[in-house]
């Protein structure tokens, strides 16, 4: 969907004003942040002039203007406007952590309105968009999906927890890709028990994910490491049962048989159900 189109429509009033009154001054903070001087306008006069700025896609310079707006006029209609505005233009920045602040502060001040449904899928895109590759810290990815998930409780028929169900998919795919690289790490230097729980939690937490098939193989190497034949048996049977034919399936046949260990083939649910359950009840246990 276009990024902000509800309230850029939402937003569109007669652009009547000059900026020509309106200097930049100085910075603020650690961030260098610049401010608007201050100099009093009406508060329609402001508005207008951040929504023109937003227009010609000067985003820090709207976002300045609709914070304006807020700072002279706070107990208007205009100030609540322009706060989930202010937030919009910083996301179109890429100032994540201004627009998160604004969205937040809106929140704050109005739980109950309308336009709050917006304001927490803001947040939730602002941290989603600064997922980072799974062979680095996830805490980002962590927050993107505790905010995805909020806009999914909150307003689960509302249009953008459709679009979050679809990101809360992608950044689970990430926190299991995040676990597989440290369970292999973990495999490879010979820390097989925590390995094993690394590869554990991708299928107990992330069972949906393209992750679990070689969760299971790699379940399988670190139990033949280990000595431990039937565990690794038993996990076999599960990839067997779920991923008949895969690649994984096929590695750890050829793993178990080169070493002597039988392997329950395909169909084992209907040979011998209690192994499975056996096996289920292990891995996912």
């Amino acid at each position: 969907m276009p990024r902000g189109q509800d309230l850029l429509n939402a937003a569109r009033l007669t652009l009547v004003a000059s900026l020509s009154a309106l200097v930049l001054a100085g910075c603020q903070g650690n961030n260098n942040r610049a401010e608007l001087a201050y100099v009093a306008r009406p508060v329609e006069t402001l508005y207008n002039a951040a929504y023109r700025e937003l227009e010609r896609g000067r985003y820090t310079e709207a976002a300045l203007l609709f914070d304006e707006v807020e700072r002279q006029h706070p107990f208007s209609e205009w100030a609540r406007r322009s706060m989930l505005m202010a937030a919009f233009t910083n996301y179109q920045a890429t100032r994540y952590e201004e627009a998160i602040a604004s969205a937040q502060r809106f929140i704050a001040l109005h739980p109950g309105s309308s336009s709050a449904p917006y304001a927490y899928y803001l947040i939730a895109i602002c941290h989603y968009e600064r997922i980072y590759d799974v062979g680095r810290d996830q805490s980002t990815t962590q927050a993107a999906y505790d905010a995805l998930q909020q806009v999914v409780q909150r307003y689960p028929d509302s249009p953008y927890a459709r679009d979050a169900r679809l990101k809360i998919d992608m950044t689970r795919d990430h926190l299991a890709g995040k676990d597989m690289d440290v369970g292999r790490w973990y495999l490879r230097s010979g820390f097989h028990l925590a390995a094993i729980g690394r590869f554990q939690n991708v299928i107990r937490e992330y069972g949906t994910t393209s992750h679990v098939p070689e969760a299971l193989h790699r379940l399988v190497e670190a139990y033949v490491a280990m000595g431990v034949a039937e565990e690794a048996r038993q996990v076999a049977a599960v990839l067997g049962h779920n991923f008949p034919g895969s690649q994984w399936y096929e590695d750890s046949y050829s793993l178990l048989t080169s070493r002597g260990i039988d392997v329950p083939g395909e169909g084992v649910e209907e040979t011998d159900p209690g192994l499975l359950q056996r096996a289920l009840d292990r891995v996912f246990g």
